[in-house]
C-alpha cells in the first residue's frame, strides 16, 4: 500500500487522539478535583446524645477550623493558653474505646468540605459539663447543663492572640501538623502540603484577624471566667455591625451564666433567655446557633432539628447524693408557700396552662402573656433588683434589628421584644445550675437564701468538684493541683450579687427553713 493512501487514517487517528486529549484530560480533571475538593459531609452519630455532643449546626462551613490546624495551634501557641491544651479552657476530652482521650472534646463538630476536615464549636460546647464527687474522683459528664468549667472569652482570646502572632504561618504550622500525622503513621500528601494547608492557613490568619477587629471591645472587657458569656453584644458587633464605642456603658459588660437546656416541651410558650425577650423556642435555638458560626444560608437544619426534638423530653440529672426525706417534707411546705408561684410546684411540674401561639408572628398589640400561674412570666427589675445589665444590654434597637437575620427565609425572626425585667424560670436539674441568679453571682443555693449584704463578695468558678451540703460546686479554692480557677468579684460591673431578696424571696426565713428549703430543693 502506498504511502499516500495510509496518510488519511494517521491523520485521523491523530485527530481522534488529539479530540480525546482535548475533551478527556479536563473531564478526567474536573472528575478528579471534584472528588477532591467537592461533597459536603457532616459526621453523623446514631446515638441522640453522641450527636448533641460532637454534631454538626452548620457552623463548620464559614469559620470551621481546618482539623489538623486546630489540633497543631496549642503547640505553635502555647504560651497563649492558661494550660496544656484546651483542656486548660475548661473543655472536656471523654475517652474513646482504647482508653485514650477522643481526638475533640466535647462541644466540637466535624465535617467535610471543600476537601479538608473542618471542626467548629456546636451546642454541647455551652450546655454540658462534669461533675466530680470528691477531688480525687473521675468526673462524670452531664448533657444539658450550664457549661460551668467552658471559658469561652479565654476560648476568643487565644485564637485572637494566636492569629496575631507571627508563628501563624505555614513555616510553623504544618511542620507541627506533619509531626501530629506522622505519630498515627501518616503524613499530609503533596497537595495537601503545598496548596492546601498554606491557602487554609492564610485564609484562617486573614479570619481571625477581621474578627479580632470587629470583636476589639471584647478585648476591653473584664474577664466573663468559665461558665458565661455576654449573650447578645457579639451579636451586636459581628453580625450587626453596632458601633460598639458608640453605644452606651450600661449596654457593655453584661456577660451572664449559661442556662441548662432541659424539658423544652413544658417550656414552649414561655419567656425565654434571661430577660424574656422571646417565646419561641425554635427562634431562641436558631440565634443560639449563630454562637457556633452558623448563618441563614449555612445553618444545618437537619442535625439541629434532630437535637431540637431530642431535647424537648430530655429530663434533668436526678441529685446523686443522700437527701434528708424529713427535712426536704418539710422544705417543700416553705417552697409551696414562697416559691412555686413563680417557679413552679417542683422540678417536674412547671408547665404553663396554655402554649404560645403557633403562627409564625403574632398580631400587632397581641400578648404572648397566656400561661400561668407566674412561672415563666416576668418579674420587672424594680421588683427582682438583680443586677441589670444584662437586660439593658438588650436594647430595642437590637430588638427591631433581630427581625432582619432571617427575613426572606420561612423561619424569620419576629418575636423578639425589649423587656424590663428577668424571667421566672422552672428550676428543673436546680442542682447543676450553680452559681446562681442570672449572672451566676452567687456561689451556692445556701448562699442564694441570705440576703445580698451577707452573700459572698468573692468566690471562685470554674471548679466541678461538688459541694452537697450547699448545692452548688466548690468557690472556695483558688487553686488545685497547678490548676487555676477563676476569682468571680461581685464588685466588677455586671457581676453585682443583690436582688432576690426580702420576705418574699426567702431571704427572711428562720436558719432551720432555709436548710430545709435547700433539702427539697435537692430533689428537683
Amino acid at each position: 500500500m502506498s504511502e499516500t493512501t495510509q496518510t488519511p487514517g494517521r491523520w485521523r487517528s491523530r485527530f481522534i487522539a488529539l479530540l480525546v486529549a482535548v475533551i478527556g484530560v479536563p473531564i478526567l480533571l474536573l472528575v478528579w478535583a471534584w472528588a477532591r475538593f467537592g461533597g459536603d459531609v457532616a459526621a453523623d452519630y446514631a446515638d441522640n446524645e453522641t450527636h448533641f455532643k460532637y454534631g454538626s449546626t452548620g457552623g463548620e462551613h464559614e469559620f470551621g477550623f481546618p482539623f489538623w490546624i486546630w489540633q497543631a495551634l496549642p503547640q505553635v501557641c502555647a504560651e497563649h493558653l492558661p494550660g496544656k491544651g484546651y483542656a486548660s479552657l475548661g473543655m472536656i476530652y471523654e475517652k474513646g474505646p482504647d482508653g485514650a482521650d477522643k481526638d475533640l472534646p466535647v462541644g466540637m463538630s466535624r465535617r467535610r468540605y471543600q476537601g479538608i476536615e473542618r471542626t467548629f464549636i456546636n451546642c454541647a460546647a455551652c450546655h454540658t459539663s462534669t461533675v466530680r464527687d470528691a477531688p480525687r474522683s473521675a468526673p462524670r459528664v452531664y448533657t444539658g447543663m450550664p457549661a460551668n468549667t467552658f471559658d469561652i472569652m479565654a476560648f476568643q482570646k487565644f485564637f485572637f492572640a494566636c492569629g496575631a502572632d507571627a508563628r501563624f504561618s505555614k513555616d510553623y504550622i504544618i511542620p507541627e501538623v506533619r509531626r501530629l500525622l506522622q505519630t498515627r503513621g501518616d503524613d499530609l500528601d503533596v497537595i495537601d502540603r503545598y496548596l492546601v494547608y498554606p491557602l487554609a492557613i492564610w485564609i484562617m490568619r486573614e479570619k481571625l484577624l477581621g474578627l479580632r477587629g470587629s470583636f476589639e471591645w471584647v478585648l476591653k472587657e473584664p474577664d466573663w471566667g468559665p461558665g458565661r458569656t455576654d449573650t447578645f453584644n457579639p451579636g451586636k458587633s459581628g453580625y450587626f455591625h453596632f458601633p460598639m464605642d458608640k453605644l452606651p456603658e450600661t449596654e457593655l459588660k453584661a456577660p451572664v451564666d449559661f442556662p441548662s437546656i432541659w424539658n423544652q416541651r413544658q417550656k414552649t410558650g414561655m419567656h425565654l433567655h434571661w430577660d424574656g425577650n422571646n417565646g419561641k423556642v425554635i427562634e431562641r435555638n436558631k440565634n443560639a446557633a449563630f454562637g457556633t458560626g452558623a448563618t441563614p444560608p449555612t445553618i444545618d437544619l437537619a442535625s439541629i432539628g434532630r437535637i431540637e426534638t431530642w431535647l424537648l423530653d430530655l429530663k434533668a440529672p436526678r441529685y446523686p447524693y443522700s437527701i434528708d426525706q424529713t427535712k426536704a417534707n418539710q422544705g417543700a411546705q416553705v417552697y409551696a408557700g414562697y416559691c412555686a408561684g413563680c417557679h413552679g410546684a417542683n422540678g417536674q411540674e412547671f408547665s404553663p396552662k396554655k402554649k404560645l401561639k403557633e403562627q409564625e408572628c403574632l398580631a400587632p398589640g397581641e400578648s404572648e402573656d397566656i400561661y400561668g400561674p407566674e412561672v415563666g412570666k416576668l418579674t420587672p427589675i424594680a421588683e427582682i433588683g438583680t443586677d441589670r445589665r444584662r437586660m439593658d444590654s438588650f436594647s430595642y434597637l437590637l430588638a427591631v434589628n433581630m427581625g432582619t437575620p432571617y427575613a426572606g427565609y420561612p423561619s424569620r425572626f419576629c418575636h423578639y421584644r425589649k423587656t424590663f425585667g428577668y424571667a421566672n424560670l422552672p428550676l428543673d436539674g436546680l442542682w447543676l445550675r450553680a452559681p446562681y441568679l442570672h449572672n451566676g453571682s452567687v456561689p451556692t443555693l445556701r448562699d442564694l437564701l441570705e440576703p445580698a449584704a451577707k452573700r459572698p463578695k468573692v468566690f471562685y468558678r470554674g471548679d466541678d468538684l461538688y459541694d452537697p451540703v450547699n448545692v452548688g460546686f466548690v468557690s472556695n479554692v483558688a487553686d488545685e493541683n497547678g490548676k487555676k480557677f477563676f476569682r468571680y468579684d461581685t464588685a466588677v460591673p455586671g457581676n453585682a450579687n443583690t436582688g432576690h431578696e426580702g420576705k418574699y424571696f426567702g431571704t427572711e426565713l428562720s436558719s432551720e427553713d432555709k436548710s430545709a428549703l435547700v433539702e427539697f430543693l435537692k430533689t428537683f
